[in-house]
């Protein structure tokens, strides 16, 4: 089992808490290729020194969020609707990123 560290924004950083929030949406770059299931991640977040751990259940690797959502209940990563969620990842990954790295959807639950 290995221990990797992300940063969330506030918004998603309270939904993980929550239990609302469980799958992760990231590029699929070298730093996401180290994860596997049973792995931990800790959450942090701005403005504070919280934490939040979370063992990985698994991963759905895709092309692109649009194949990732036909693969994954969107309302599981924290939006309403594909076109919000679309909407919302493209300033952090665009298009011709996601195509150059694919995705993955990481699979999670909290660690009590």
């Amino acid at each position: 089992m290995t221990q990797h560290f992300m940063h969330l924004q506030p918004v998603y950083f309270n939904l993980v808490k929550s239990g609302a929030k469980t799958v992760e949406l990231r590029a699929w770059d070298e730093k996401r290729k180290q994860i596997k299931p049973d792995d931990e991640i800790v959450f942090r977040t701005d403005g504070t020194t919280d934490t939040i751990t979370v063992r990985v259940k698994y991963l759905i690797v895709a092309y692109d969020f649009i194949e990732l959502f036909d693969m994954v209940d969107v309302k599981k990563t924290g939006f309403e609707s594909v076109e919000i969620a679309l909407q919302t990842m493209e300033p952090f990954y665009s298009r011709a990123d996601q195509h150059k790295t694919g995705v993955v959807g990481i699979g999670i639950e909290l660690v009590r």
